[in-house]
């Protein structure tokens, strides 16, 4: 069974930095393609960044510039750095792994963590 396990989420101000961390274990996890979404109070989930099928990756235009993904495969961990925070960052950040469609596409994954709370006070 594969399991995703989110930390790294808090309280910030406006314009700090967070690193979020998604733990994977299970069968082959360690290859698995993650990405990550959040999802703000009274929104859907949105798409925040993924690697692509080319070898880079893609971000949200509301963070290109801001945020960046990492991987630490010895620890099975996907990182992503979140710099110059603000406020309408505030969301739950969920990680997912194994998309089978479209990378910036929710229903595509098949594995979620749990998530956590990254909240950013102006």
């Amino acid at each position: 069974q594969v399991q995703l396990v989110e930390s790294g989420g808090g309280l910030v101000q406006a314009g700090g930095s967070l690193r979020l961390s998604c733990a994977t274990s299970g069968r082959t996890s360690s290859t698995f393609v993650v990405g990550w979404f959040r999802q703000a109070p009274g929104k859907e989930r949105e798409f925040v960044a993924a690697p692509w099928i080319s070898g880079t990756t893609i971000y949200a235009d509301s963070v290109k510039g801001r945020f960046l993904i990492s991987r630490d495969n010895a620890k099975n961990t996907v990182y992503l750095q979140m710099n110059s925070l603000k406020p309408e960052d505030t969301a739950v950040y969920y990680c997912a792994a194994d998309p089978r469609g479209r990378r910036e596409e929710a229903p595509s994954y098949n594995y979620w963590g749990q998530g956590t709370q990254v909240t950013v006070s102006s």
